[in-house]
């Protein structure tokens, strides 16, 4: 994973500037000055700057090396705008950059050329547990980053692809006015281009073994405050290029891609017999297939602590599956790797399923190894079945698989992470690999029930007891929370939470069970007062029967073109009674809600039974990605649950 533009910025703008580079003039290349000449559209008013060229030469050896040849120049339009001008181009052991040259040119003409004494170089930050990625950084913060500033740059890299393909990525959150992608292979090679988010384009075939794809005016992809939306790499465009000798099996395929990886990968599920020997203590005495694959998942899952040790191959390829038992350390690849070895000690086949947590990110039209992150797929027996079994895909060949994610350490095993599902990913099986869609969980999978009953005081304040179930991704946050946070902390959060319904209130006698028992309901129980709960005008006493928990959806009225990415499929219920004071009867009570729009559904009653108000909601999602034209659904839905949630019952004095 790439770390984000701000670290650089930060970087850069603590090392880089140590010296300022010296005014020179006529310092700026010609294909910049025809690049900052040319004629340009009229950019929006909120694009904080603009790619005026982005240009890719990549050229094949016959021995399989690759040169990068690369241009780039950025327009400055609006002070947001300065950090897009930080150069920052990567290298590592087997990617060696030849040559790194960066001009810019000030909003009043001063042209600036950048020594390489000025150029910084940095490894990749450590975070998100990464112990050591041989990745490393070339950094420059050219001056004259100001609006109507250009900052340019080229560069050449020399490297041995692990993989025969090519991703050209030429839409961004930038307009770019001009962008190319040059292809040249050596006689008997041969090519297969693939498009992801976008129209086929045709090369222009220059001749020789040469071709070339233009895009000019990309428009930006500008996901500010806009609601409900997909990352941006689920919708920007960009073309694989897969390429090697004619001839070859599966060029630009589904079953090519996995079977790399295969070849890449297989050899390290070799078990040891330490591994053997832990798999048969894990689960000694159990016979059914969910018990002793769950006990081994959840192994793989907490007994091993996610460190990132990438060096060369290593980004891609696991380490064998011995050194990760021994040393109780791994990333992604590495935890799925020593799952499907222990797995296979007690006669259970599992692989790897190579997705994105970016939901989208990965197009099943476009092969490719684009993507982020590996996780398990465990064949389920034929004619097994379980309750328990819920992320379950079945594959052209008839099987069944599980599919698990070992390193998401909140995830119930038999489930799948909340921005994984709906996506896409690719199941290595050798030959009978294949792109395979991630199943979206039914909403009883993810739940939360509040239930609560209150007092209400003459004076307007509010005493019950609350009891919170959940169980799925809608516990991870709370039970990350119970685990890993002080006291203090837990209590801060929720507060934090509780603030968003209550103006004044304390919480007393907390209980919680099943914290780390991600197979029940995390249960949370605890005393409630809150202080000027109710209203009171004249004889009317006003009640908001929705005590607690918040459900809204935000959404704008603009026009949508986008999908709509709901997050998650889920299932909410609450359950509150308040018993009022004496001397009050009912005046008005909120109409009854029902609403199901087949991607979601709410419904709510408020009835008076007695001198108890009650009140019950359910809110269901069964769907996480929409098309733009059900825009429209979406925001009756969250109009209908805004006005649910502040409605109030009134009551009169008698």
């Amino acid at each position: 994973m790439f770390p984000s533009l701000r670290t650089f910025c930060l970087i850069a703008s603590t090392a880089c500037l140590s010296a300022v580079p010296a005014f020179a003039k006529d310092s700026v290349p010609d294909w910049v000055r025809a690049a900052m000449t040319q004629p340009q559209p009229k950019f929006r008013a909120e694009d904080p700057a603009a790619v005026l060229l982005d240009e890719t030469v990549l050229t094949v050896g016959s021995d399989g090396r690759a040169t990068e040849h690369h241009r780039h120049v950025v327009k400055i339009l609006r002070p947001a705008g300065r950090d897009e001008g930080v150069v920052a181009v990567p290298f590592d052991n087997d990617r060696k950059l030849l040559s790194l040259h960066i001009w810019s040119v000030g909003p009043d003409g001063h042209e600036y050329a950048m020594k390489d004494s000025e150029i910084a170089e940095f490894g990749l930050p450590g975070e998100g547990g990464q112990l050591y990625v041989d990745e490393r950084y070339k950094v420059a913060n050219p001056p004259g980053r100001d609006p109507g500033g250009i900052v340019a740059y080229e560069y050449e890299v020399r490297s041995r692809p692990y993989v025969n393909e090519e991703t050209w990525f030429f839409q961004s959150e930038l307009p770019g006015v001009k962008q190319s992608f040059t292809l040249q292979l050596p006689a008997g090679y041969t090519y297969r281009a693939v498009w992801a988010h976008h129209d086929k384009t045709e090369a222009v075939d220059l001749e020789r073994q040469r071709w070339r794809w233009e895009m000019n005016d990309m428009p930006a992809i500008d996901l500010e405050d806009v609601p409900l939306h997909p990352s941006t790499v689920a919708i920007a465009g960009r073309m694989t290029v897969h390429y090697g000798p004619s001839g070859t099996d599966q060029l630009g395929t589904w079953q090519g891609v996995g079977q790399w990886y295969n070849d890449l990968s297989r050899a390290r599920l070799a078990a040891s017999p330490e591994i053997a020997a832990k798999a048969a203590e894990l689960t000694q005495g159990k016979t059914d297939f969910f018990d002793k694959a769950e006990a081994i998942g959840e192994f793989a899952q907490k007994g091993i602590r996610y460190f990132v040790i990438e060096r060369g191959i290593g980004g891609d390829q696991p380490h064998p599956a011995a050194d990760i038992f021994r040393n109780r350390y791994g990333d992604c690849k590495d935890k799925a790797t020593l799952l499907a070895s222990m797995l296979s000690t007690v006669g259970i086949h599992a692989t790897w399923v190579l997705v994105d947590t970016r939901r989208g990110a990965v197009d099943p039209s476009a092969p490719s190894t684009y993507g982020n992150h590996a996780i398990a797929a465990i064949e389920i027996p034929a004619g097994y079945n379980s309750p328990k079994l819920r992320s379950v895909v079945t594959a052209k060949s008839g099987k069944r698989y599980l599919i698990f994610d070992p390193t998401w350490e909140k995830t119930a095993f038999g489930q799948l992470e909340w921005n994984l599902q709906g996506g896409y990913g690719i199941l290595v099986e050798a030959g009978a690999s294949e792109v395979i869609a991630l199943p979206v969980l039914k909403p009883e999978s993810n739940t939360l029930y509040r239930t609560a009953s209150f007092q209400l005081q003459p004076d307007g304040e509010l005493k019950g007891s609350v009891v919170v179930k959940s169980f799925g991704d809608l516990s991870e946050s709370s039970r990350d929370m119970y685990s890993r946070q002080t006291l203090k902390e837990q209590t801060d959060n929720r507060n934090r939470t509780l603030g968003h319904d209550l103006s004044t209130f304390t919480v007393s006698d907390v209980k919680v069970e099943n914290v780390e028992a991600l197979n029940k309901e995390l249960t949370t129980s605890y005393t409630l007062d809150a202080e000027h709960f109710a209203r009171s005008m004249g004889a009317l006493l006003m009640v908001r029967p929705r005590v607690l928990g918040t459900d809204g959806i935000y959404v704008d009225r603009k026009p949508r073109s986008m999908p709509i990415d709901l997050k998650e499929a889920k299932l909410e219920k609450d359950e509150f009674s308040i018993e009022l004071p004496p001397g009050y009867a009912v005046d008005e009570l909120p109409d009854p809600v029902k609403l199901d729009l087949g991607f979601a559904a709410y419904e709510s009653s408020t009835t008076l039974s007695g001198n108890k108000l009650h009140y019950t909601r359910t809110y269901t999602v069964r769907e996480v990605t929409l098309p733009a034209d059900r825009y429209a659904d979406v925001q009756k839905l969250a109009a209908t649950i805004d006005a649910d949630e502040k409605n109030s019952a009134v009551f009169k004095k008698q």
